[in-house]
Parts: structure tokens; C-alpha cells; sequence
């Protein structure tokens, strides 16, 4: 019973010690639908990153002796109305979509954690004034403000991405602002604020790495959204512009082809729902992962 309990110990006290990181790592790779997310995204951005050594043709090469041929030896995916490889255009087009999807949330985060953190840990007219705006904002759905703000810019790819992170801009506002209201009455902002730190450091050292863990849920969720509305401007000439591959670009041209080539629409349309699906499974194991309540 003795060298039971002993033997015990050091398997306990490593639990302990471990770092928060490697734990919410563990609890992560339990999760097979987080892991298949993972597996998944790892390969489209592989495929993004290596698309001139990967695709077999170019994506903008033209033939009008293959126009709308069916998928085959020579083009797995078929080709598309201007015989374009159709297989090479949704290889491209996840560096389109990924790019997208990563600097869209990353302004979005960029203006809205620090607002949300003024306006939380402040308060008083200024929390007023940012809350009021960002109501605003939230008024109007998500997807029509992008619109509106694409079609304000100019149709391209940079402007696309720029109306994408304006418009999830107030979701991290309120996200951020909730966040820090819960955290700093904690007992140990209100002993680093007795300790005569300045407000700043309180909030960039003590708040903010304590809420970074819904914000980064968030961020993964937010990508998926952001995805899905890059492809929503590209299908309406607001995003990528032609010939320039991009997901909802391919499915506008594929549109007029449904019935005679649905291979044009089923491709980029399965890659959408592949990453889209990814990232939320991905978003839900990190959320199960960072929870403090899981064991």
C-alpha cells in the first residue's frame, strides 16, 4: 500500500507542474474531430504554400480544345469554361481563401482587443462611446456590412480582406470587453493594482494574458466565418478578381454550368466546406481544451 502510494506521487506532482500550454495541448490531440481539423488545414496550407511545385498546370493557361472537359488521367478535377485545369485553380485558390481568413481576423484582433481592453478596464464615457459604436455595427449583419465596405473600396483581394476585418471588428470589441470586465476584480489584479502597478501594465501583464484563451477560440471560429465571406465577395466580382483563381470566383463561373459540367461547382464548393468544417472543429477543441473546468 506504501510503495502504491509513493510510486504515486511523482506521476501527481508531474500533472501539477505541467505547463499550461502542454496540457491544453494534451486535451487537444484527445479530440479526434480537433485532430482531423488540424490534419486537414495543415494539408491546405501545405498546398498553398507549395502550389507552383504541386499544381500540374498553370491556373490561368487557357485551351479552348479542353473547354469544360470531365474530370479525367490528365485532369482530375476536369476543366473549366475556358478549359482552364480546374484542379490547379483550387490548389491556388487556398492561398487566396487562407490568406483571407488569417489577415481579416488579424485586423480584426488588432482593433478590436485593444478597444475592447480600453473599454472594459476604463469604463465610464469612453466604455459608453465604444459600446454604442460597436452596437452599431453589430446592427447591421455581418456579411452585408462586408459587402457594403467592399463595394465602398473597390473590388480586390486587399479590400476584400479589409472589409472582412472591419466587419468581425466588433465581435472581438464585445468579446474583449466582457472578458476583462470578468477578470479584473480577480483577486490578483486587485493585489498587482495594491502593488502600485500602473494601469497599463495591469492590463497588458495581469488581464489580458488571462483572456487570450477565448480570444484565440474565437480568432479560429472567426477565420472560418471569414473564409466563407472572401468567397461570398469573390462570388459577386467584390474579392479576387479574374484570372486570378479564388473558391467563390469558380463557383460564380460554375453557375451557368451546373447541369452540363457539375464538376466545375463541386470542387471548389467541397474544398469551402472542407476548410470552413475544419476550422469550427478545430475552434470547438481548443474551447474544450483551454477550459480550466476540464480534466
Amino acid at each position: 500500500m506504501a510503495d502504491a502510494t509513493l510510486n504515486a506521487l511523482p506521476i501527481a506532482a508531474s500533472d501539477e507542474l505541467e505547463s499550461p500550454a502542454r496540457r491544453a495541448l494534451r486535451r487537444l490531440f484527445k479530440r479526434k474531430g480537433a485532430v482531423a481539423g488540424l490534419v486537414v488545414i495543415g494539408a491546405f496550407v501545405l498546398l498553398a504554400l507549395f502550389a507552383p511545385l504541386i499544381s500540374p498546370y498553370e491556373p490561368i493557361a487557357t485551351s479552348w480544345s479542353l473547354v469544360r472537359k470531365p474530370p479525367s488521367a490528365l485532369h482530375w478535377f476536369g476543366t473549366d469554361e475556358l478549359g482552364r485545369d480546374i484542379l490547379a485553380r483550387v490548389i491556388y485558390g487556398a492561398r487566396a481563401s487562407l490568406l483571407a481568413g488569417a489577415i481579416s481576423v488579424g485586423i480584426a484582433l488588432s482593433i478590436g482587443v485593444p478597444l475592447g481592453l480600453l473599454s472594459g478596464y476604463r469604463g465610464g464615457f469612453i466604455d459608453a462611446l465604444i459600446s454604442r459604436i460597436t452596437d452599431a455595427m453589430l446592427a447591421c449583419p455581418f456579411l452585408i456590412l462586408a459587402i457594403a465596405l467592399a463595394a465602398f473600396l473597390g473590388p480586390s483581394l486587399g479590400n476584400a480582406m479589409i472589409a472582412i476585418g472591419i466587419s468581425a471588428t466588433p465581435i472581438f470589441v464585445r468579446l474583449t470587453r466582457g472578458q476583462v470586465m470578468s477578470v479584473k476584480v480577480e483577486d490578483y489584479v486587485e493585489a498587482a493594482r495594491a502593488m502600485g502597478n500602473p494601469r497599463w501594465r495591469i492590463a497588458l501583464f495581469h488581464i489580458l494574458p488571462n483572456i487570450m484563451p477565448a480570444l484565440l477560440v474565437q480568432a479560429t471560429l472567426s477565420i472560418a466565418a471569414a473564409i466563407i465571406a472572401e468567397a461570398a465577395l469573390s462570388f459577386l466580382g467584390l474579392g479576387q478578381q479574374p484570372p486570378a483563381p479564388s473558391w467563390g470566383s469558380m463557383l460564380n463561373a460554375a453557375q451557368r454550368f451546373l447541369t452540363n459540367a457539375p464538376w466545375m461547382a463541386i470542387w471548389p464548393g467541397l474544398a469551402i466546406f472542407l476548410v470552413v468544417l475544419s476550422f469550427n472543429l478545430v475552434g470547438d477543441g481548443l474551447r474544450d481544451a483551454l477550459d480550466p473546468r476540464e480534466r
